[in-house]
């Protein structure tokens, strides 16, 4: 398991997503996609990166399909920013470090 990134489900999500105080970063993704586990690196990067100053987590959308569906995810890997329990910005697909940074710092 990655030591930055941290696993969001069904039960977390509102606590620790939504009623955060710092940015969330959330990928939402599947052991079987091939984009997603290739992000996965630049993830845990970002995580460290602002460590302290934003969070990231990944949900697995097949282990918890109720949270994504809400918020519209159709395609994986989306990644969606958080702040103060809405929805900043949406990414889907692959995306750089510095891409990710630039979200991030808009917001953190």
């Amino acid at each position: 398991m990655a030591h930055f990134t941290k696993e969001a489900n069904e039960n977390n999500f509102q606590a620790d997503v939504l009623n955060s105080d710092k940015p969330v970063l959330v990928d939402f993704w599947a052991e079987w996609c091939g984009p997603c586990r290739m992000i996965a690196p630049t993830l845990e990067e970002l995580a460290e990166k602002y460590q302290g100053k934003a969070e990231v987590y990944k949900m697995n959308v097949d282990e918890n399909p109720v949270t994504p569906n809400n918020f519209g995810v159709r395609a994986i890997p989306t990644l969606i920013l958080f702040k103060g329990g809405q929805e900043q910005e949406r990414v889907v697909g692959m995306v750089s470090l510095d891409g990710l940074s630039k979200l991030v710092e808009k917001y953190a």
